[in-house]
């Protein structure tokens, strides 16, 4: 049996082929059919698993909480992509941006100049990509700051980074369980214990 049967697809099915030297960002744009927040990591395309409720709720809270305290000149976004370079465009869960970063509402990506933090919830297919390979890739771009977020016993624990500007290379700078308070990149005070309360 194939695996094309296994999941509905009849033997015709066409998966989409890679041109030599694989998918460009911009091709993110033009290909059909993609699923929702597909990523280009290294020229290959990334589909992505279904969410979890922990994930949900993870972004929800960051996004909400981020959305009450951000400057006037930044403003926060989920899962909106970064084009890093030709052959790579993540897609992170939230971003904090600069508000002059808007190109209108047909807009699909940010620079990387454009981001100030971008955060990815670690899910049980991301964790590699979110551990280890975004990291390295926003941070040789030049992004500021990083945020890990991992599940623990329900509740989220964020591991905040810092961009050492000399080395392109994150520092850890704190492990938050139940609130996240610092001072930079602006004053920030989430209680992560409230992930499951509505506003």
């Amino acid at each position: 049996m194939s695996a094309a049967r296994d999941y509905g697809l009849d033997d015709d099915y066409e998966w989409a082929r890679p041109p030599q030297g694989g998918w460009t960002a911009d091709d993110l744009d033009e290909l059909p059919n993609l699923p929702p927040h597909t990523e280009l990591i290294d020229g290959s395309l990334v589909f992505v698993s279904p969410q979890t409720r922990f994930h949900s709720l993870a972004m929800r809270l960051l996004e909400n909480s981020l959305l009450d305290q951000v400057p006037d000149e930044l403003d926060v976004m989920r899962e909106m992509t970064i084009k890093l370079n030709k052959r790579n465009r993540p897609e992170p869960d939230v971003l904090v941006i600069r508000t002059d970063a808007d190109a209108g509402p047909k807009q699909t990506w940010f620079r990387p100049e454009d981001v100030i933090v971008a955060v990815e919830v670690v899910s049980e297919d991301s964790e590699d990509r979110d551990r280890e390979v975004k990291p390295q890739k926003y941070a040789r771009a030049g992004i500021q700051h990083y945020w890990r977020v991992e599940e623990n016993e329900g509740l989220p624990v964020v591991y905040v980074y810092e961009l050492d500007p000399a080395t392109k290379v994150y520092g850890l700078t704190g492990i938050f369980h139940d609130k996240l308070e610092l001072t930079v990149p602006f004053p920030i005070d989430i209680d992560l214990t409230a992930i499951n309360r509505r506003r």
